[in-house]
């Protein structure tokens, strides 16, 4: 390659000290070594960069466009090597991580303020997922760490699990909908009658009622569409109580008591085995382990209000 960085490097000093020789008491060589250099590029490249017929050289048009796309290129390298001795180091240009929408994601934006101020050189990527999505994302290889994953983990070996809380959940339906008037607790054989939401993606373990084994089930992309979707009568289901909170104190929805329902589940962060050297895997996991998780569940989740349904 007939352009090198060097010669980038002595356009670059010419141009801002406005001199060969101010350029070369920067570079700390001789003025004529700079000169030699530039005519040699010149040659190489078959392009005069500078005009020599004045008092003073100055940059041509093709000398200016070399030297300002070179400069990009300089920032450019220098970033590179600067990213390769940090993940040299244990910090890897990338981070991802998966938050289950399980949790809300406003309560993420201080920790991630906080990392982004720390690993400056580490870019930090977000992505949200329910059900099964978090743990699939993890053995795919598609996230460093998952925040959130409820239910017991998959059975593949090659995960570190760390429970931070408990969710609970309801079984409710819209107080239009046929069951909201039954009595309770309602059994298998009354849920399987009516339309349910798709949850073979593995929603937490909660027994064997709820959204499973209804004669009808729809899917749905989200949390939230879930919720909407329960709020207008189409579907009955079971939510996380605290994103069914403000539709059941609003009598959107009602919470209806269901024979032998386990509605606890754990919730977790969850990693690769073997990501000992990554240092922002290590920061996000000391960052977030003991956090009270309960508390991000008792926020006032704006974003997950369903609009009103007669």
């Amino acid at each position: 390659m007939k352009l090198s960085f060097d010669a980038l490097e002595i356009l670059d000093a010419i141009d801002r000290k406005g001199s060969f020789a101010a350029a070369a008491g920067v570079l700390n060589r001789v003025p004529s070594a700079l000169s030699y250099q530039i005519q040699k590029l010149e040659s190489d490249l078959g392009v005069v960069l500078f005009d020599r017929t004045g008092r003073h050289a100055k940059l041509t048009l093709a000398g200016r466009t070399v030297v300002d796309e070179g400069r990009r290129l300089l920032g450019a390298a220098r970033d590179l090597q600067l990213r390769a001795q940090r993940i040299e180091c244990g910090w890897p240009a990338h981070a991802r991580l998966y938050i289950d929408e399980l949790l809300p994601l406003d309560a993420m934006w201080p920790h991630v303020d906080a990392f982004c101020s720390y690993a400056v050189h580490t870019h930090l990527s977000l992505y949200r997922g329910w059900r099964g999505e978090t743990w699939q994302a993890l053995r795919s290889g598609d996230a460093d760490l998952v925040v959130g994953a409820a239910g017991e983990p998959p059975e593949p070996e090659g995960l570190v699990t760390h429970s931070i809380g408990c969710v609970r959940y309801v079984f409710a339906v819209s107080r239009c909908h046929p069951l909201a008037r039954a009595p309770e607790p309602l059994s298998a054989d009354v849920i399987r009658r009516y339309r349910g939401i798709d949850t073979e993606d593995s929603l937490p373990d909660i027994g064997e009622y709820g959204d499973a084994g209804a004669w009808q089930s729809i899917g749905v992309p989200t949390l939230v569409a879930k919720l909407e979707a329960m709020c207008a009568g189409i579907v009955m289901g079971v939510l996380p109580e605290h994103v069914a909170r403000e539709a059941v104190s609003g009598g959107r929805l009602v919470v209806k008591q269901v024979d032998g329902m386990r509605d606890v589940a754990r919730i977790y962060l969850a990693w690769r085995k073997g990501e000992k050297e990554n240092r922002a895997l290590k920061w996000w996991i000391e960052r977030l382990r003991n956090q009270d998780i309960s508390g991000w569940l008792a926020r006032d989740l704006q974003a997950r209000r369903p609009s009103k349904t007669a």
